[in-house]
C-alpha cells in the first residue's frame, strides 16, 4: 500500500511539473516543431485526472477487483481526456470562423478587380493577418507550384472552417460559372449569418444577465417583503 501511495504521488508530481508538448506544423509547411501545449487545465494535467479517476474507482469497488477496475477507469479517462479539444485549437477555429466573412469579401473584391482566383487568394493571405490567412497561404502556395486547381479547392472544401469558400471555388471551377458572382453571393450570405450571430449573442446577454440579477434581488425581496409579513402574521396568531 505504501508503494502504491508513493507511485501515485510521483505520478501527480510529474503531471503537475511536466507540461505536455505537441508537434505542430509551421505556417510555411516546414518541419514539425515541438511547442508547449496551451490545451487548458484538463489536458495539461491529463495524468493527474486519470490517476485520480483510477484511485476513486479502486476505493469505491475495493479488493482485487477494484485494482482491475482502477486500471480500466484510468485508461478510459486517459483516452477521453486525450480526445478533448485543446483550448488553443478551439480559439484558432473560432478566429477562422470570425474572419471568414472578411476573407471572402476581400477575395470577391480582388476578383472584381480582375485578379485570377489564385492571385486573389494570395493577395488576401498577404493583406489579412490571422489563422485564416495562414491556411489560405498554403492554398496560394500550391496554386503557384502548379497544383491542379480542382484538387486544391476540393482540399479547401474539406477544411471545417473554410469549407464554404472551398466549395464555392470548386463548384465554379467545375461548372465554369462566373466565380465573381458566386463569391459575392457567398460574401453576402456569410455577412448576413455573422450579423444574425451577433444579434443572437446580444439577445442572449439579457437572458444571462437576468439570472445573477435575480439571485441578487431575491434575498433582498425575501428579507424586506416576506420576512416582515410572516413575522407580523406570527405576532397576530400569538395574540
Amino acid at each position: 500500500m505504501t508503494g502504491l501511495v508513493a507511485a501515485l504521488g510521483a505520478a501527480l508530481a510529474i503531471a503537475l511539473l511536466v507540461p505536455p508538448r505537441h508537434r505542430i506544423p509551421s505556417t510555411d509547411s516546414g518541419p514539425l516543431v515541438d511547442t508547449p501545449s496551451d490545451a487548458g487545465w484538463l489536458i495539461r494535467h491529463r495524468l493527474l485526472w486519470s490517476v485520480l479517476a483510477g484511485a476513486g474507482a479502486s476505493t469505491f469497488i475495493g479488493g482485487r477487483v477494484g485494482l482491475v477496475g482502477a486500471l480500466v477507469v484510468a485508461v478510459v479517462a486517459w483516452t477521453f481526456i486525450g480526445r478533448a479539444e485543446p483550448a488553443d485549437v478551439r480559439r484558432r477555429r473560432e478566429q477562422v470562423r470570425h474572419d471568414l466573412p472578411a476573407v471572402v469579401t476581400l477575395v470577391a473584391a480582388a476578383l472584381r478587380s480582375g485578379a485570377a482566383p489564385g492571385d486573389a487568394v494570395t493577395l488576401v493571405a498577404r493583406a489579412l493577418p490571422g489563422h485564416a490567412a495562414d491556411r489560405l497561404a498554403t492554398v496560394s502556395s500550391r496554386l503557384r507550384l502548379g497544383a491542379d486547381p480542382a484538387m486544391v479547392w476540393s482540399d479547401l472544401a474539406a477544411d471545417a472552417e473554410l469549407a464554404p469558400l472551398g466549395r464555392t471555388m470548386a463548384r465554379a471551377h467545375a461548372t465554369g460559372a462566373p466565380v465573381v458572382v458566386a463569391i459575392e453571393r457567398l460574401a453576402e450570405d456569410l455577412a448576413r449569418s455573422a450579423r444574425g450571430a451577433v444579434e443572437d449573442r446580444a439577445r442572449a446577454v439579457g437572458v444571462k444577465a437576468a439570472v445573477p440579477l435575480g439571485l441578487c434581488l431575491l434575498p433582498a425581496f425575501v428579507l424586506i417583503g416576506i420576512v416582515p409579513l410572516v413575522a407580523g402574521l406570527m405576532t397576530t396568531l400569538a395574540w
